[in-house]
């Protein structure tokens, strides 16, 4: 069913601050899935930090080094987004996937991946990461079928965090 939505990059008003409503949804998902979920949230992206990073999502993922994807279902309702930035002139980082509870299982976490990996590999990067939780199974299950392969930090990540969270990389 995910003929059923349509992918496009969110560049408007109206789109970016339907990509942010999502992020909130993202992060509320994260605060009730699993304890370790919702501490590693807490520390990472306290409200203040995660609002001062709503804020500069269209710097920080600006054409033509990166990208906001909205999904949206074909009444128009947004269900989901993706993002990648510029990690280094080589790599690009996938950030923020998520689809509402009434759109999972429809394919669309799939359709927004390769959409933001074909993005990452015309801008001429060479490589693509992620880090996921370590609960989020269907999550990697996604990653490992789009070809990740698992791989170390690819940046600094505080110890107590580190053995619960997932890299990934995939060689564009």
């Amino acid at each position: 069913m995910a003929d059923a939505v349509t992918l496009h990059k969110a560049t408007t008003a109206a789109d970016l601050a339907a990509v942010r409503s999502l992020c909130w949804a993202y992060r509320d998902f994260l605060l009730s899935n699993t304890e370790i979920d919702r501490d590693i949230t807490e520390a990472f992206y306290p409200v203040p930090k995660y609002e001062a990073l709503m804020a500069t999502l269209p710097e920080v993922h600006a054409r033509p080094r990166g990208i906001i994807l909205l999904a949206k279902a074909h009444d128009g309702t947004p269900v989901g987004c993706g993002m990648t930035h510029a990690l280094d002139p080589h790599t690009s980082e996938i950030k923020r996937v998520f689809v509402t509870d009434a759109a999972r299982g429809q394919g669309i976490a799939a359709q927004l991946c390769e959409a933001l990996i074909a993005q990452a590999r015309q801008d001429g990067f060479t490589r693509i990461v992620l880090d996921t939780s370590k609960s989020l199974r269907a999550a990697q299950r996604l990653y490992l079928r789009l070809g990740f392969a698992p791989c170390g930090p690819y940046q600094p990540i505080p110890p107590e965090i580190l053995p619960e969270l997932l890299f990934f990389e995939l060689a564009l």
